[in-house]
């Protein structure tokens, strides 16, 4: 409002621009708008937005808060603050000034599906379904807040809410990658064949991205397995791997150097931090993906001592902020750490990890690439634990190879790739395990499954926690402690999956050593 037709339309190409792709245009574009309009609160947004899509995250704030001092009634310019600060990390900012977008709006649908999203990466479901029903309530086409919404109550287990919400995006697109995607992660979700030639003929027609044609692929895979046809779903399976695998640039041997040089820099454990007790209350979480590391981690969050089990990188961003400030790579500089160095260090890092332990005894990490910096973690905190979680490892291959990951795990699209990373982890594994005897528990998923109660006892009792009877019954329903863990188990539609493949999976064994 209030603009010249020149300055508009110059908005107009600047927005344009920025959905094709086109920054430098829509830069060109900006600069004229607001040489014809300085003080366009619009202008400034979508400068903020180009900001935004360059990475410019500080630059982006700067500039939306420029322009919410000129209208700090703007719903569309709190929605971008909210969005630039969550991409700094700076979750609870943009929390509050989303949740201002929402009074500021509470009839727009998009204030309330940011909102919902913004709360759905803090891992608040809850509240993301809140916020999402609102979203939907308000504009019931708005396909995103949907399949957000299936996605927060899949987390919670309300698997067949989030089932019907997938299948009701299908309804309106019924070749739709991400809710074929989220509805084959459905543990008690089943297809039909109906569904097995619905994929076949979308899988038919052109897609609009290659990782589109991968969704699909892996959806397809899923599908057939429900039909019990096994070879197809194989076949799938090795099609969908294969176009994720040409995407990315995963180099196994580059990790088993990367593992060697580790082994040797860490012959024997570091003289860490003077303070023994220092990070007493700290978990790690060592594992593979469906490795066991989940359940565990739900085992440990039951007990009233723990805070919480959090899956952020906390260790790896203090290590790279350290080599970052240095000048050179960790392994270059371990041997120069002081003791006063690494105490420094576990002090940063318990300060960042501080607010999941709700002032409780103990909290757990569960960060994916754990595994690898041990050693450091052992010398940063010396009363820290480790627990190793390990299962078969066909089942625990094979079932990487099965998962399209939403980021990282670029090792699991090949079997080749599979089988090294998988020895890379045991080796190393195998050494913390001789580094730290007393420091390091070896946890066993099959044994937990058969033996809850004993296994559960001994896992409690290295973390230092008494035991509780919650970790066994956490689900409360069904009432017996055994199914209890088996229904919290990622894997629990199909425990043994590996084996109803058959001798499609014989090439795995062979890689793996099984036999």
């Amino acid at each position: 409002m209030g603009l010249s037709a020149q300055a508009v339309r110059r908005l107009d190409e600047a927005s344009s621009a920025m959905a094709g792709g086109d920054l430098v245009r829509a830069e060109a574009a900006l600069a004229a708008a607001l040489a014809l309009a300085p003080d366009s609160t619009e202008a400034l947004r979508l400068s903020a937005q180009l900001q935004q899509l360059r990475g410019e995250h500080a630059r982006a704030v700067a500039i939306l808060r420029q322009a919410l001092a000129k209208d700090p009634r703007d719903a569309l310019l709190h929605i971008g603050l909210g969005v630039s600060l969550q991409s700094r990390g700076e979750n609870e900012a943009a929390l509050s000034a989303l949740r201002r977008a929402c009074e500021l709006a509470p009839d727009f649908a998009p204030a309330w599906f940011n909102l919902g999203r913004m709360f759905q990466l803090l891992g608040r479901p809850a509240g993301a379904i809140t916020a999402l029903h609102r979203a939907l309530d308000l504009d019931p086409e708005h396909l995103a807040a949907r399949l957000l919404l299936a996605a927060a109550q899949a987390s919670l287990g309300a698997g067949a809410q989030a089932a019907a919400n997938y299948r009701e995006v299908l309804r309106r697109e019924p070749g739709h990658p991400e809710a074929w995607g989220g509805l084959s992660a459905l543990d008690a979700e089943r297809f039909g064949a109906d569904d097995v030639a619905r994929l076949q003929q979308v899988l038919q027609m052109p897609q609009p991205t290659p990782h589109a044609r991968i969704q699909l692929g892996f959806a397809l895979a899923r599908a057939l397995e429900d039909q019990a046809d096994y070879r197809a779903a194989f076949r799938a399976l090795r099609k969908a791997n294969a176009w994720r695998h040409r995407q990315l640039d995963w180099n196994a041997a580059r990790m088993r150097v990367h593992v060697d040089a580790v082994l040797a820099a860490f012959a024997e454990p570091l003289a860490g931090a003077a303070d023994a007790t220092l990070g007493g209350q700290v978990v790690f979480l060592m594992a593979l993906p469906h490795a066991g590391a989940r359940l565990t981690g739900q085992v440990l969050a039951a007990h009233p001592y723990v805070g919480g089990v959090d899956e952020s990188a906390h260790l790896q961003r203090v290590v790279s902020e350290e080599s970052a400030r240095r000048g050179k790579p960790l392994l270059q500089w371990l041997g120069l750490a002081t003791s006063a160095d690494w105490a420094r260090l576990g002090a940063d890092y318990l300060a960042r990890i501080g607010p999941v332990a709700r002032g409780r005894p103990r909290v757990v990490d569960a960060h994916r690439l754990n595994w690898r910096l041990v050693g450091v973690a052992m010398a940063m905190l010396p009363g820290a634990r480790v627990v190793h979680c390990r299962r078969d490892a066909l089942e625990t291959c094979f079932a990487c190879y099965r998962e399209l990951f939403a980021s990282g795990h670029d090792f699991s699209y090949d079997l080749d790739d599979l089988a090294s990373y998988w020895r890379d982890h045991e080796r190393l594994g195998r050494h913390w395990q001789r580094l730290f005897p007393q420091r390091l528990l070896v946890h066993d998923h099959e044994a937990l499954l058969a033996e809850p109660d004993a296994m559960v006892r001994r896992l409690l009792a290295f973390c230092g926690l008494d035991y509780d009877e919650a970790c066994v019954g956490f689900q409360h329903e069904p009432a017996d402690t055994h199914t209890a863990l088996r229904t919290r188990q990622p894997w629990s539609r199909e425990p043994a999956v590996a084996a109803r493949y058959g001798a499609e999976l014989d090439r795995l064994r062979l890689l793996l050593g099984a036999r």
